[in-house]
């Protein structure tokens, strides 16, 4: 369980989902009990699978706009995909951001890149995370709303539409600075928060920007040599007194279980305000769940960070088996694919 070829499994390409789900609650949802058996359900089934009392967490992140197409003065195309504000001097009236770039030649500093909202000037060339930095006039994020693409990840297959802006969101998007959409929230309805609360749930979120990490596959195949990048995230002071009160937590996706873990100090209590996370959850990485008890998750892709860490929770051949299942099962696979519940394994 300690290489990377541990995790893989094989997958038809017909079952990577490229478009979402009619209804977003019309999704299916594998049922995983933590004997292994696992069970074939609608997502809509959801409120009456959980705990009466639970504590259901979302990450309330909202994804950015991120993808610019621009092009140099030389006329050569340059892709960028804006991940993060930089920690880099930019001229006044300008923002920095740090940008992962795809170009046929290198890219310096220096140079002026053309975009239909104006001219971004290249603050630092490619880096050893293989990022650029480049400068933004005015603010960032509205040059973005107004001419970025939502980042669709490259397993779909075609061109983003003006659906994407708003199915890539989940229902709970709130603060903006994500990179990719906490996936296993955008099942969720009004009408399936409000059965929720009818049982006796308590909503609610933490946030987690989903950043360059996202992208960054498991090069090394011994997992000890893999390092993630950091990921920064707030818990609100309600969420930590929520998770304190000793009632059942199930989060909504593996960033959730992230940034809950990463700022665990015992057993039902995690500390409150903002924080950054490199966490690592992989079977015999050392690493044992102090918070959270039930979680809903996409199905991820093989040899990944998170598959990894769906194996550490809910058992790593009871995971890999329940895969097959849904392989065979038909299931569509990745972000606007099929879900699964899962309950955390004692170790």
């Amino acid at each position: 369980m300690q290489r990377r070829s541990d995790y893989h499994f094989d997958l038809p390409a017909e079952q990577i989902a490229q478009t979402p789900a009619a209804r977003r609650d019309a999704s299916r949802l594998l049922v995983l009990a933590p004997d292994g058996a696992a069970s074939d359900r609608a997502f809509a089934d959801l409120p009456a699978l959980l705990p009466a009392d639970a504590v259901v967490i979302a990450n309330d992140t909202r994804v950015l706009p991120a993808r610019i197409r621009a092009h140099k003065d030389s006329g050569g195309a340059v892709e960028l995909l804006f991940v993060e504000p930089a920690a880099v001097a930019a001229p006044a009236g300008h923002q920095a951001w740090r940008c992962m770039a795809r170009a046929r030649r290198p890219l310096r500093a220096g140079q002026r890149l053309q975009t239909d909202g104006g001219e971004l000037l290249l603050l630092d060339g490619r880096g050893d995370d293989s990022t650029v930095v480049v400068a933004v006039p005015g603010d960032a994020l509205a040059f973005l709303d107004a001419h970025g693409d939502i980042p669709l990840p490259p397993y779909i297959e075609r061109s983003t539409t003006a659906s994407d802006r708003e199915r890539y969101q989940t229902l709970f998007a709130r603060h903006p600075g994500a990179v990719a959409a906490p996936t296993a929230g955008l099942h969720f309805t009004p009408e399936i928060l409000d059965a929720l609360r009818a049982r006796g749930c308590e909503l609610h979120t933490v946030t987690l920007h989903v950043g360059l990490g996202t992208f960054s596959p498991v090069r090394a195949d011994d997992l000890a040599e893999h390092r993630m990048h950091r990921e920064r995230f707030t818990i609100p002071d309600a969420t930590a007194r929520a998770v304190a009160s000793g009632r059942p937590v199930v989060a909504i996706g593996t960033t959730v279980v992230r940034t809950l873990e990463s700022a665990a100090r015992g057993p039902r209590d995690v500390a409150p305000g903002p924080g950054e996370t490199e966490l690592f959850i992989r079977p015999g990485g050392g690493f044992r769940f102090r918070v959270v008890d039930h979680m809903i998750t996409n199905f991820h892709l093989p040899e990944s960070t998170l598959l990894m860490l769906v194996c550490a929770f809910a058992g790593y051949q009871i995971t890999l088996d329940a895969y097959r299942h849904a392989v065979a099962a038909g299931y569509r696979f990745f972000s606007y694919g099929d879900a699964m519940l899962c309950s955390r394994q004692e170790p």
